[in-house]
């Protein structure tokens, strides 16, 4: 992924903030080198991976396969006995047919929630046992703590307001539609570097073409 496609993801993630009036932390906008003289008082946000992450799964076309986030807070796994959060909160930045890959969590209970903009629409099947995708059981979600059930792969929409709970072992790809998608998602401690599968082997996190210079830090980015 090109860093120039990075600069304009997070100047459109930060425009679609300014338009709902949602705000994010200082730091967000930190530069490398404001980040460098940060001392061991951010070392949560260091560890805890919290910030900007854009990909595009590799797929080599992010206005069609990607994704914009912020992780707002986060915990480290195994942490929670000494201290450390036990939940996580992000942003999601969605474009309209901008696909997230079909996946589960092993660990991770998430609710997906559309805070404002369009619709988010998220196809669902159950994994068998073996992590295969099931395409014959039906799947029951909670929909706004309402039980709403859809056949295999069935779709349900999300208007702003509206969330879904997604446990873990259930196959979930989204997209937006009619407009831009500011999500958020409420969750157990994430940890992307070992709880995500993929449906087709994906990686999390892109390699980068320095095509431009970088506006902003990513959440693997900070200087240690």
């Amino acid at each position: 992924m090109k860093r120039s496609q990075i600069n304009q993801a997070i100047d459109d993630a930060l425009a679609l903030l300014e338009q709902h009036d949602f705000h994010l932390p200082k730091w967000a906008l930190w530069t490398k080198q404001q980040w460098r003289q940060a001392g061991a008082e951010a070392d949560e946000i260091r560890r805890c991976q919290l910030g900007w992450d854009v990909t595009d799964f590799a797929s080599g076309d992010f206005s069609a396969v990607g994704l914009t986030l912020f992780t707002i807070r986060n915990g480290l796994p195994g942490q929670q006995s000494q201290g450390g959060k036990d939940y996580c909160e992000k942003l999601m930045f969605v474009g309209p047919g901008q696909v997230t890959p079909c996946h589960f969590h092993w660990a991770k209970m998430e609710d997906i929630i559309n805070r404002a903009g369009g619709v988010l629409v998220l196809q669902l099947n159950n994994a068998r046992k073996d992590e295969s995708i099931d395409t014959i059981a039906p799947v029951q979600v909670q929909v706004d703590g309402i039980t709403t059930s859809v056949p295999a792969g069935g779709r349900i929409a999300l208007e702003p307001g509206q969330s879904i709970t997604l446990p873990p072992y259930l196959y979930h790809s989204f997209w937006a539609e009619q407009g831009k998608v500011l999500a958020g998602e409420v969750s157990r401690v994430n940890d992307d570097a070992r709880d995500n599968r993929f449906l087709a082997p994906l990686p999390r996190f892109p390699a980068i073409e320095e095509d431009a210079v970088a506006k902003y830090v990513l959440c693997t980015e900070y200087a240690k």
